[in-house]
């Protein structure tokens, strides 16, 4: 059985929340640079809280029609290239 030391935690859970940030920046940013936008993309706090092994999720939210078709059309756009 693994103990947990809770600076162990802290710093784990530190990380996972520092690189979800990271990775919303850089997706908020590419999207941004298409004309997307996600109103509800975030971070998923309690996927960054496993003591022993902390996944940090990143939550896309929901959006609307015109920004969904928007998504759509600029995937298939990369897809094509």
């Amino acid at each position: 059985m693994h103990s947990v030391h809770p600076d162990s935690f802290d710093e784990r859970a530190v990380e996972a929340i520092t690189t979800s940030t990271e990775a919303v920046a850089g997706l908020q940013e590419a999207l941004t640079e298409l004309g997307i936008t996600l109103p509800s993309l975030g971070i998923d706090l309690l996927s960054c809280s496993r003591p022993l092994d902390p996944r940090p999720l990143i939550e896309l939210g929901r959006c609307n029609l015109e920004t969904a078709a928007a998504l759509t059309a600029a995937l298939r756009r990369v897809r094509a290239s």
